[in-house]
C-alpha cells in the first residue's frame, strides 16, 4: 500500500539486491501509466541511450522531456522505504493499493487495478501466435 504522505515500503528482496548492489537512491520517473524505479547507476544508462536519440521528431522531444523532465531522485530510508512524489503520485494514479514488480534491472510500480488489466492485456499477447512464433526466434 501506499500511505497518505505517499511512502511505500519496499519488499525485503528488493532492498536486499539495493544493499548488494547499488546504494539506496532511485531515480523514479513516468512511464507507460505507471511508474519506473532504477538505480542511479542503471538510471545513468538510460539517460545515455534516451540522449543517443535523435531529436529531429516531435515525437522523440516529447518522449525525452515527458521521462527526464519528470525523473525524481528518491532515497530509501532505514525502515525501506521510499517517498513518491505527488506529481508521480498523481501520474500513476496511486491511491492505496499497489504492485511493485520487478523487470530485471528495474522495477515498476503500479495501481493495482491497472496493473492486472495490463496483465491481462500481456497474458493475451503470450497467447498470441504470432507471440509463439517470436519467442521460438529467440530461443524461448
Amino acid at each position: 500500500t501506499i500511505d497518505t504522505k505517499g511512502r511505500i515500503m519496499l519488499p525485503v528482496r528488493f532492498r536486499e539486491i539495493l544493499n548488494k548492489k547499488y546504494d539506496n537512491t532511485l531515480i523514479i520517473t513516468n512511464f507507460d501509466g505507471c511508474l519506473i524505479a532504477y538505480p542511479t547507476e542503471e538510471w545513468v544508462e538510460v539517460e545515455e541511450k534516451v540522449q543517443k536519440l535523435p531529436s529531429g521528431s516531435k515525437e522523440t522531444r516529447n518522449f525525452k522531456r515527458f521521462i527526464i523532465s519528470s525523473a525524481a531522485e528518491c532515497n530509501v530510508d532505514k525502515q525501506g522505504r521510499i517517498l513518491i512524489p505527488p506529481s508521480l503520485k498523481t501520474y500513476a494514479k496511486l491511491e492505496k493499493e499497489i504492485v511493485i514488480a520487478g523487470q530485471i534491472n528495474h522495477f515498476e510500480i503500479w495501481d493495482k487495478d491497472l496493473f492486472y488489466g495490463n496483465l491481462k492485456q500481456g497474458q493475451d499477447f503470450m497467447e498470441s501466435e504470432e507471440t509463439g512464433e517470436l519467442l521460438n526466434e529467440l530461443g524461448l
